[in-house]
């Protein structure tokens, strides 16, 4: 029998609550505050922090760091809003910092 295989997720590295859908990736070439970040569409199970605004690689953004809504660890950060128009395709999406995170379920 085969066996049925669900979509790949990415979980919290610490306490593998579910994060991201792997589906959900748009970009695998930001950023992050350690090291390499990648950015998506949706993001579940994590708390959005307050808004700050912050001076990133790409310019001025206003940003909210997400955690897990499990074990609290700052996960990444939401663009709540871009001041550049080229930035603008960010607004609303997530990034999730690839050492904060794990695969499950490939």
């Amino acid at each position: 029998m085969a066996e049925l295989i669900g979509p790949r997720i990415y979980s919290c590295c610490n306490c593998r609550n579910h994060v991201s859908l792997h589906d959900d990736i748009i970009s695998k070439a930001f950023q992050g505050r350690n090291g390499r970040a990648f950015l998506f569409s949706h993001a579940m199970n994590v708390v959005v922090g307050p808004k700050e605004d912050r001076h990133l690689l790409t310019g001025l953004h206003t940003v909210a760091d997400i955690y897990c809504a499990d074990c609290r660890e700052v996960l990444g950060w939401k663009y709540e809003r871009a001041y550049e128009a080229s930035q603008k395709y960010k607004e609303g999406k997530f990034i999730l910092e690839k050492s904060k995170i794990v695969k499950d379920n490939w």
